[in-house]
């Protein structure tokens, strides 16, 4: 591991010695193993280490951070004598001591937004510390302005939101004076997860939710950072309370994983009909869960159509390539999935988006069936 540079007034032989003290205590450092990175990077007003990625961000809050390169920038002794006092795990301990359960702890590939909002909350606005400051998202209410983009004319358009665990749901209004709202979605259905460049906005949230037992769409930001992760962390808060009604002997550490869901794969895929005669055409994907949806547009609010990919146990089946006598579509690595009722035949365009969406689908596939997903698969509707 390479040496830190420190100033000529802190002699070598204590450096080596301290540095070694240091390197035994240093705990994983703030991206580490959270988000992934490797500590190159040092806050010397909070003690931590801290990946190139995170360092940016702790540059962004010099009020409460300060960042010097372990390798590059000069270091005197008193900096070096705080960092061998406190380290990262001093640091966890103090700034992560009241973090709820259900808060979103973001990982390497999470967005932007979500892990500034993280270190901000922990350091800057000790939210942690103080859980009185974590009113916003654990109060079970919540209500205010987000911009939500039409269904129809695609315009962002300013509406109320209001959420209420009480009546275990999220509801929006078209007019600030509507008396009742224009949906209601039941926590129990429902999913958010952060979309910014599908959105076009930093702040992109998309939130879903089950209608008819149809998957529907709705696209919403808030130009405040804090603002929409508060808003996603009050989601993930209502439905982790509804969960511990739900299922009352489960621990947190079964019910967090719950809480919300990233997509195990999106992106453009073409399609045939059932009858597999009809040409190929283009269509954009999601697959959440068990339920692969297609979009003509990616923001579109409804899918075209829905497919549940059900376990091998249940005659579910992943094949790599079309059916011999399959014409008509234009990309040149097919999928073919095969459920008990029929085959659906998918072509994608690169070998390398191919090799994705197989591994999400034989994930599905290699995962036996949860009690409630038979129900699901029962009460499927798949348009084709």
């Amino acid at each position: 591991k390479s040496r830190p540079v420190f100033s000529s007034m802190y002699c070598v032989n204590n450096v080596r010695r301290k540095w070694k003290e240091l390197e035994k205590s240093l705990g994983y450092a703030e991206g580490l193993p959270s988000l992934g990175g490797d500590p190159d990077w040092a806050s010397y007003t909070l003690g931590v280490f801290i990946c190139l990625s995170c360092s940016g961000i702790h540059r962004n809050i010099p009020q409460v951070s300060k960042v010097k390169s372990i390798r590059l920038d000069a270091w005197d002794e008193a900096q070096v004598e705080f960092m061998a006092s406190h380290g990262n795990d001093a640091a966890r301990a103090k700034f992560e001591s009241k973090v709820p359960s259900f808060y979103y702890r973001p990982t390497l590939s999470d967005c932007q937004l979500l892990r500034e909002q993280w270190i901000r909350a922990k350091y800057e606005r000790q939210e942690f510390i103080y859980p009185e400051k974590q009113e916003p998202y654990s109060a079970g209410y919540r209500e205010g302005f987000l911009w939500k983009r039409g269904r129809d004319n695609g315009q962002f358009l300013s509406r109320k939101f209001v959420l209420t665990e009480r009546e275990g749901a999220l509801k929006y209004f078209n007019r600030n004076d509507a008396k009742e709202p224009k949906a209601v979605m039941k926590i129990e259905h429902l999913n958010a997860t952060f979309q910014p460049a599908k959105i076009g906005h930093p702040h992109g949230l998309q939130v879903t939710y089950l209608k008819d037992n149809s998957t529907r769409n709705i696209f919403i930001y808030h130009e405040d950072g804090k603002e929409i992760v508060d808003w996603f962390n009050a989601l993930r808060a209502a439905r982790f309370h509804y969960l511990q009604v739900a299922f009352p002997g489960a621990s947190d550490a079964d019910l967090v994983p719950k809480l919300s869901r990233n997509y195990l794969k999106e992106g453009y895929m073409e399609k045939t009909g059932p009858k597999q005669t009809e040409g190929f055409r283009k269509r954009w994907f999601t697959m959440d869960d068990r339920r692969l949806m297609y979009f003509k547009d990616p923001l579109d609010a409804f899918a075209r159509g829905e497919v549940f990919i059900g376990s091998k146990e249940s005659g579910y089946t992943v094949l790599r390539g079309l059916p011999p006598s399959t014409q008509g579509h234009h990309w040149p690595h097919g999928i073919t999935i095969v459920t008990p009722d029929r085959k659906f035949l998918f072509a994608c365009e690169t070998e390398s988006d191919q090799r994705e969406w197989v591994a999400a689908f034989q994930k599905a596939v290699d995962r036996p069936m949860l009690p409630q997903e038979y129900a699901v698969e029962a009460h499927f509707k798949h348009k084709p």
